[in-house]
C-alpha cells in the first residue's frame, strides 16, 4: 500500500472512530443521530438552539471531550517519536523522559493554591522547561553523551515525582482528592473553552517536528552522519527537546498526566510504515489520536456510573506492551 493511499485510510478511520465514539456512553446515541447532531450544531441548522437533549449530550459533552482526547493522543504520541529519534532510544516518551512530572510538578503547585487556569498552563510550562534543562544538565548535552539522555530523563522523572508527591503530603485532604484523579489523566469537565490552547500548540508543533523531517531522519542514522551534511546536530536536538516541552507542558495542564503513549504509538506506527519521517510523522498523529479517542471510550464506559482514570488504562496498555517488546528483543538478540 502507497503512503498515500495509507495514509487516506487513517484519515477515513479517524472521522469514522470519531462519530462512533461520540455515539457510545451511558447514554446510546445512533451513529446517524451523533452525525446529525454534530452537523446541525456545527452549521447552525435545524434549531440547534433549542438543545434537544440528543445535541445537549454530543456537543457540549462529548464532542469536546472526544476532540480533546484526539488532541492529547496525537500529542504525545508525536512528541514521543520526536523523543526517541532525538535520543535514538526506543523507551524515551514524555512521561519517562521527565516532561511529563516537570510540568505535572508546576501544575500542581499551581492548583494546590488554587491558582486560575493560566496561572496552572504557566506553572506546568515551568516545570518541563526546567526538568529538561536539568535532563541536559545531567548528560551535558554533548552528542557522545546523547544515549545518557534517557537515563538523565528517568532520574529527573523519579525527583520530580517525589516533590510532586511532598506538595500533595502538605495539601488539604479536598485538594488531594482533586490532584489525585487529575493526575491520573481525567478528560472529565472539559469545555469549548478548554480547546483552543492545546490545539494551536498541538498544531504548531507538528509543522516544526515536520519541516525538520529530513534532519531528523539524518540524526537517527547518527550525529557524525548528520554533521557531515551540515546539520548542527546540538541546535537542533535542543530546540525540539524546548519544543517537546512545550507541548508535553499544556497537554499535562489540561488533562493531567498520561504515560505510555508516547512509547507505544511509534513502535506500533514504525511496524506500518517504517522510520521515514515524512509518513510516520502523519501516521503517529492520527494513531496516537484515534487510540486516545478509544481509551476515552473504554475508561467511560467499562464501570457503570464511573469513569476511570485516563491513565489507569493507558498504563494497563502500555505495560502489556512494554512486557512483549521486552519478549521481542530477546527472541531478536538469540
Amino acid at each position: 500500500m502507497s503512503a498515500k493511499l495509507w495514509l487516506l485510510v487513517l484519515c477515513l478511520g479517524a472521522i469514522i472512530s470519531f462519530f462512533v465514539a461520540i455515539s457510545i456512553g451511558q447514554v446510546e446515541i445512533g451513529f446517524i443521530q451523533t452525525f446529525e447532531a454534530v452537523i446541525n450544531c456545527s452549521f447552525g441548522l435545524n434549531g440547534c438552539g433549542d438543545h434537544s437533549i440528543t445535541e445537549k449530550i454530543v456537543f457540549e459533552l462529548r464532542l469536546p471531550r472526544t476532540i480533546m482526547a484526539f488532541i492529547v493522543g496525537a500529542g504525545l504520541a508525536i512528541t514521543g517519536v520526536i523523543l526517541q529519534t532525538l535520543t535514538r532510544n526506543p523507551l524515551a516518551d514524555p512521561y519517562l523522559f521527565g516532561i511529563s512530572s516537570g510540568a505535572a510538578l508546576g501544575a500542581v503547585i499551581a492548583m494546590s493554591f488554587g491558582a486560575i487556569a493560566i496561572a496552572i498552563d504557566l506553572g506546568a510550562l515551568v516545570g518541563s522547561l526546567v526538568s529538561v534543562l536539568i535532563m541536559l544538565g545531567l548528560a551535558n548535552q554533548s552528542s557522545k553523551q546523547v544515549e545518557q539522555l534517557v537515563l538523565a530523563g528517568v532520574a529527573v522523572s523519579f525527583m520530580l515525582s517525589s516533590f510532586t508527591s511532598l506538595v500533595l503530603y502538605y495539601s488539604s485532604p479536598n485538594v488531594i482528592a482533586a490532584l489525585i484523579f487529575w493526575m491520573m489523566g481525567s478528560f472529565e469537565h472539559l469545555s469549548w473553552q478548554d480547546l483552543a490552547w492545546p490545539l494551536t500548540v498541538v498544531i504548531i508543533s507538528t509543522v516544526i517536528f515536520f519541516t525538520f523531517r529530513r534532519w531528523l531522519d539524518a540524526m537517527l542514522a547518527g550525529d557524525d552522519l548528520a554533521e557531515s551534511l551540515g546539520i548542527p546536530t546540538q541546535k537542533v536536538r535542543l530546540g525540539l527537546l524546548l519544543v517537546s516541552a512545550l507541548l508535553t507542558a499544556v497537554l499535562v495542564s489540561k488533562v493531567g498526566g498520561i504515560a505510555f503513549v508516547g512509547l507505544m504509538v511509534p513502535h506500533i506506527c514504525r511496524l506500518l510504515v517504517g522510520h521515514k519521517m515524512t509518513v510516520l510523522l502523519p501516521t503517529v498523529f492520527l494513531v496516537g489520536g484515534c487510540f486516545m479517542v478509544w481509551v476515552d471510550v473504554l475508561a467511560r464506559t467499562l464501570l457503570t456510573d464511573q469513569q476511570l482514570p485516563i491513565g489507569v488504562v493507558t498504563s494497563a496498555f502500555g505495560s502489556l506492551f512494554f512486557i512483549l517488546l521486552l519478549k521481542h528483543h530477546q527472541l531478536s538478540n538469540k
